[in-house]
């Protein structure tokens, strides 16, 4: 079967609820506060949801935040390739979280960034397996062992690119190695008209189509409104289902999981990301990051809006 394989970072979310953000200086008091496995968790949860064998590739540490992934993971079905490190926990991600539902992230960092080409490589990916890269992989200390594992990957594989908002500030040199790499991107509209410059995404996604190896298909998420599909010449809108959000962290994650979900069992890409975009409109209804849909709740959400 097709594997879905995630190198990123799995981390430990803590969603504090906050009625605003504090001033600089200043101090608030949260209304809630809850513990979740998250980061590359929500990818992979989302995607084995919809049926596709998952492996996280990354590392994990060794203690309670690693724990907690770990266990999280196993409840999904989604195998961990490589060993934990052991002298190293892994990094928690603090997520303030307002009443809005939009959310601000501070990231610090642990055993998931001790990355190796042989680590990475433990998942042993084949023709027709896609393999999943965030952008924020390409930060030291984790982008030269994974551009390096990268570019020594078996043609056939499939590199799915999330760039998220690191990657169009990384070094040009850096950027194109990635690039040149990339059978899919899958990004948020602030990402792609921040890497290209301009301001409509029906020029946005050609654009960043010439960047990309011959036949490579771009996605881009514009939140409630759906998402643009470019595929071969031709860009498509695939309307979304605006629903009243509690909760926005994690909602690109479950598009991105359901998306290559849907690549691994050879659906084709209108097809893919209108699931995707139903998908990321049922998690902003649901509390926490890894709470994506299964296969048959989207199913059943699409028969109820078309």
């Amino acid at each position: 079967m097709t594997r879905v394989i995630h190198t990123g970072q799995a981390l430990v979310d803590l969603v504090v609820e906050v009625g605003a953000l504090p001033r600089r200086g200043g101090n608030v008091m949260a209304e809630s506060f809850t513990r979740y496995a998250g980061g590359s968790v929500s990818v992979l949860a989302a995607a084995a949801r919809s049926g596709a064998e998952a492996v996280h590739a990354g590392a994990h540490g060794t203690g309670p935040n690693g724990d907690l992934v770990r266990e999280a993971l196993a409840a999904e079905g989604v195998v961990l390739s490589a060993a934990p490190v052991q002298d190293a926990d892994t990094a928690v991600c603090v997520v303030l979280m307002e009443p809005t539902a939009e959310r601000t992230f501070v990231t610090t960092l642990g055993a998931e960034r001790r990355i190796t080409p042989e680590s990475l490589g433990t998942s042993a990916p084949v023709a027709g397996d896609l393999v999943c890269v965030t952008g924020y992989s390409l930060l030291e200390p984790t982008r030269d062992p994974l551009l390096a594992w990268l570019e020594s990957l078996s043609d056939g594989v499939r590199v799915v690119l999330d760039p998220g908002a690191a990657f169009a500030g990384l070094d040009d040199a850096v950027r194109d190695r990635m690039l040149a790499l990339t059978d899919v991107w899958t990004s948020n509209a602030e990402e792609a008209t921040e890497l290209m410059g301009l301001g409509e995404l029906t020029a946005t996604l050609p654009a960043i189509g010439t960047v990309l190896p011959a036949g490579a298909v771009v996605i881009v998420r514009d939140g409630p409104e759906g998402c643009h599909l470019l595929t071969g010449d031709e860009v498509a809108h695939l309307p979304g289902y605006p629903q009243e959000p509690v909760d926005t962290n994690g909602a690109g994650d479950a598009h991105t999981g359901v998306l290559v979900a849907e690549f691994a069992a050879g659906t084709d890409p209108h097809t893919a990301c209108a699931r995707a975009n139903a998908a990321g409109a049922i998690k902003v209804t649901r509390r926490g990051p890894a709470t994506a849909p299964t296969r048959a709740e989207i199913d059943t959400f699409l028969a109820a809006h078309t």
